[in-house]
């Protein structure tokens, strides 16, 4: 066992410091290593679907890598959901699942399925250790192998990647050592440049290109680079759109646009359309702006990403550009002479100021209290240097139509899949790596989905949960489809009477329950107040009502 004991300390010197198990016994060896290692913290989570969300909390506020380790089994199917998030969300964690002996599977032994490659191509690789851990060459295999498997969670794009370990009994050891000799296998990190003709070929079709437009998928929130993005709009008058979970929020920067490009008027829609556009990060949340692009196509369209597979999510991609967003607009301000359009820029401009009116005198004129007006009350009263997880379905899309403008705020979103499962297990890791409140806003369907990231003895005091709670899945009564059939109530909305409060006694958690705005005002006032607890604040409403102010709103930009 003492190639299987020495991961862990192939994963400390690789600065890979936190694991998070789930109890079982084949896995033991493993278990019983990082628990015992002093450089390691480990955390216990039984629900493996929960604590492989928690995984990938813990590694979007640390940016490194974190392992996950589970016994065999089902339980490794259960961590599928996360790893496919991660692997769209570009999140590095480390995957070791324990196994039984190859020869048992299919024997109708307990906990035995068929886990080599179990999680498919949503891993960028996947490894199966040798279950004889005698022999020398097994044993530098082992080692060979961790040490690839760390590299290519770190090497760009980030990712999960899978260990899956057989191991033979017996699994308990009462003498577990490590070798700080082993040996490590480290990767050095090359930065991607540009040359100098390269540039001056992508000097001459920039200026070349009449309206520029600079649009930023879901990136990590980067104080100096969302300066520089905000330097660059305004001195070279080049728009940029910026979704809330982009993370470039600023005086100039366009943050409305889904108000803008959901009006029926088409004339100022072929205005708009950029001759170039300049993409970089990955998915944006705004349907509105990806039916804009698709329709009224630039002629050119560059995306910036160091490497790894580019998607064509526009339909007009002409070029990949191979380097850091960081680097391309640092040096296409440095290098060049600019042309701009500041007819383009000011329109931009001037659509958005409208946008950010037209949202304000809603806001302020329309009385009926929904989710979409607590939505906008909550995102209000964040703490400034906080972070904040946005559930999908319809928290996600009301905070993109009303953005945010608070400072040093950190947005996350799990939008790898879109899924709903995961939303409080994530805040949760986030929580446990970071002193900053974490506030996740999220509505009933996608709380009780995962309330078990709850059942767990490590909840933090800096966690609050704001739960929309209409007692369904609400964005049926707003999707066209659904909405028109007479099954909408039980098979699309499935409602539910369920509130929250017994759920924050057993975990205990403070609770506040509002119905109104008055009410929610109040609780605002205290909820983000430090506390020895984590918080839940439960906005109850109606779900017929949320849909038609929502649709009321909607009609007022068409």
């Amino acid at each position: 066992m003492q190639s299987i004991f020495n991961i862990a300390e192939i994963c400390a010197q690789k600065n890979i410091k936190d694991i998070v198990l789930s109890p079982g016994s084949r896995c033991a060896p493993l278990t019983l290593a990082f628990v015992r290692h002093p450089e390691i913290n480990t955390r216990t989570i039984s629900d493996e679907r929960s604590a492989a969300f928690i995984a990938i909390g813990i590694s979007q506020q640390t940016k490194k890598t974190v392992g996950l380790i589970c016994t065999s089994g089902s339980a490794a199917y259960n961590y599928a959901p996360a790893v496919a998030e991660a692997y769209y969300q570009q999140i590095p964690l480390l995957i070791l699942t324990a196994d039984r002996p190859p020869e048992w599977i299919d024997q109708l032994d307990g906990q035995t399925i068929r886990q080599n490659g179990i999680y498919g191509r949503h891993v960028k690789a996947s490894f199966v250790l040798s279950v004889d851990q005698t022999h020398p060459d097994s044993q530098w295999e082992t080692v060979r192998i961790i040490n690839e498997a760390i590299n290519l969670t770190q090497e760009f794009p980030c990712g999960p990647v899978h260990v899956n370990i057989p191991l033979r009994e017996p699994l308990y050891s009462d003498n577990i050592q490590f070798d700080k000799n082993v040996k490590i296998i480290n990767r050095l990190c090359e930065e991607k440049i540009l040359g100098a003709p390269a540039w001056e070929n992508l000097h001459k079709e920039f200026n070349q290109a009449g309206k520029k437009l600079i649009v930023c998928g879901q990136s990590d929130y980067d104080e100096l680079f969302n300066s520089g993005i905000n330097n660059y709009t305004k001195n070279h008058k080049i728009p940029v759109i910026s979704d809330i979970i982009s993370n470039f929020r600023g005086e100039k920067i366009i943050q409305h646009h889904d108000m803008i490009l959901s009006g029926k008027d088409e004339s100022l829609k072929e205005q708009l359309r950029p001759d170039l556009l300049i993409t970089f990060g990955k998915s944006v949340i705004s349907k509105n702006l990806k039916l804009f692009l698709r329709k009224y196509k630039p002629k050119s369209h560059w995306h910036i990403q160091p490497g790894g597979y580019v998607a064509d999510t526009f339909k007009s991609l002409t070029k990949h550009i191979p380097v850091t967003a960081e680097y391309f607009i640092k040096n296409l301000m440095d290098k060049g002479v600019f042309v701009s359009n500041e007819k383009y820029f000011e329109q931009w401009q001037q659509e958005e100021q409208k946008a950010r009116s037209s949202l304000q005198n809603f806001l302020s004129k329309e009385k009926t209290f929904t989710e979409f007006h607590a939505t906008h009350q909550v995102l209000e009263s964040l703490p400034q240097n906080s972070a904040l997880h946005l559930a999908n379905s319809m928290p996600v899309r009301y905070a993109n139509y009303i953005s945010s403008d608070k400072k040093n705020l950190e947005v996350f979103a799990n939008r790898g899949t879109s899924g709903i499962d995961g939303v409080i297990s994530t805040a949760v890791g986030a929580a446990l790596s970071t002193e900053k409140t974490v506030t996740v806003l999220t509505g009933d369907m996608a709380f009780f989905y995962d309330r078990n990231a709850l059942w767990n003895n490590y909840l933090p005091s800096n966690l609050r949960i704001v739960i929309l709670n209409n007692h369904g899945g609400g964005i049926f009564r707003i999707i066209d489809g659904p909405n028109k059939q007479p099954e909408l109530d039980e098979y699309f909305e499935t409602k539910q009477k369920l509130i929250t409060e017994n759920t924050a006694k057993d975990h205990n958690l403070e609770y506040i329950f509002c119905k109104d705005s008055e009410n929610l005002k109040e609780a605002l006032k205290s909820f983000f107040n430090v506390s020895s607890i984590s918080k839940i604040l439960e906005v109850e409403t109606g779900s017929k009502i949320n849909a038609e102010i929502f649709q009321k709103f909607k009609n007022t930009i068409n």
